[in-house]
């Protein structure tokens, strides 16, 4: 039996795995793996050691579930995008804020203006101030999600996977043209992948994974 545990900037999840299955216990988002782990993912970056490791996992786990290339759209604290290529390396991304961060910018800067529930109101016009800032915040997103990876398939080609995690990933999902899977495990997935390719061969089936290639996050 295996315990993951993946810390957020907003919230943790804690995952037990036996064998391939987990349960999930309590909470939500991002992990730490420390460098000079081995991932079995080059990450051909400037500088490998500022990349999130929840990213790097995330991409680990996309990669083993759907192929590549792949796109990984996490909804956290911010809105991540991670591009892997055909041969599994880490290829670098987008951070954009997140849909929380915006709320609370929207409900502290402007005084007339409440916190709000972040759900797609159904239509753009809104009747009321609450369902105007609904749709901003939904809608902005969605389109905002798609327009980030109608580029990102311009530059790894329109033959890519797009997988979605987080927070709100099944909300704008729903919206979105181009997020074809979502997985909310897949950070836990992916640590599990990772751990199994750090333990010694008569441990692990991943144990002899191909040597790295670049220096990992």
């Amino acid at each position: 039996m295996l315990l993951t545990i993946d810390v957020g900037n907003t919230n943790s999840v804690l995952g037990v795995f036996r064998g391939e299955e987990s349960r999930v216990y309590f909470g939500k988002k991002a992990l730490f793996v420390e460098l000079g782990v081995k991932t079995g993912m080059a990450v051909l970056v400037d500088t490998p050691s500022e990349v999130g490791a929840d990213r790097i996992v995330n991409g680990v786990a996309a990669f083993h579930q759907y192929g590549g290339p792949c796109i990984v759209v996490d909804f956290g604290t911010a809105i991540t995008f991670d591009a892997i290529s055909a041969k599994g390396e880490y290829l670098g991304g987008v951070i954009a804020p997140g849909l929380g961060i915006s709320s609370e910018a929207l409900f502290a800067r402007a005084a007339r203006l409440p916190r709000v529930e972040i759900k797609d109101p159904g239509k753009v016009i809104g009747t009321n101030t609450v369902t105007h800032m609904q749709a901003g915040l939904y809608y902005g997103a969605v389109d905002m999600v798609d327009g980030m990876i109608t580029r990102l398939k311009k530059e790894l080609g329109e033959d890519v996977k797009v997988v979605a995690t987080g927070g709100q990933a099944k909300l704008v999902s729903k919206g979105s043209k181009h997020i074809q899977h979502t997985d909310e495990f897949l950070t836990l997935t992916g640590l599990r992948l990772i751990w199994e390719k750090n333990q010694p061969a008569e441990h692990g089936k991943s144990a002899a994974a191909a040597p790295e290639k670049k220096a990992q996050s």
